[in-house]
């Protein structure tokens, strides 16, 4: 029923950015809550940030103030800048889409962010 497809990925050092987008499709409903998680090797998955329809923003305390969320509603897409990215923020990161009036949370694949001298 809906799709996410994640990019932007990649390898950096300490201190550099990377920008990830995610785009849905199908059957997405205009009031949804879109966001990303990360789950780094032997922890847990995580929130990093969320963004509602309306641009209402929440972010762990670990990333705030480094990272950004946003979104174009007209696209149906979610993008994380995130800056001064530190080692401990390597992790694979997963787009989530949740609708209101719907149960099922949808995700995305997943891609590989490593921070890395």
């Amino acid at each position: 029923q809906v799709q996410l497809v994640e990019s932007g990925g990649g390898l950096v050092q300490p201190g550099g950015s990377l920008r990830l987008s995610c785009a849905a499709s199908g059957s997405v409903s205009s009031i949804n809550v879109m966001g990303w998680y990360r789950q780094a090797a032997g922890k847990q998955r995580e929130l990093v940030a969320v963004i509602t329809d309306g641009g209402i923003t929440q972010y762990a305390e670990s990333v705030k103030g480094r990272f950004t969320i946003s979104r174009d509603n007209a696209k149906n897409t979610v993008f994380l800048q995130m800056d001064s990215l530190k080692p401990e923020d390597t992790a694979i990161y997963y787009c989530e889409l949740d609708r209101w009036g719907d149960l099922d949370v949808y995700w995305g694949q997943g891609i590989q962010v490593t921070v890395s001298s």
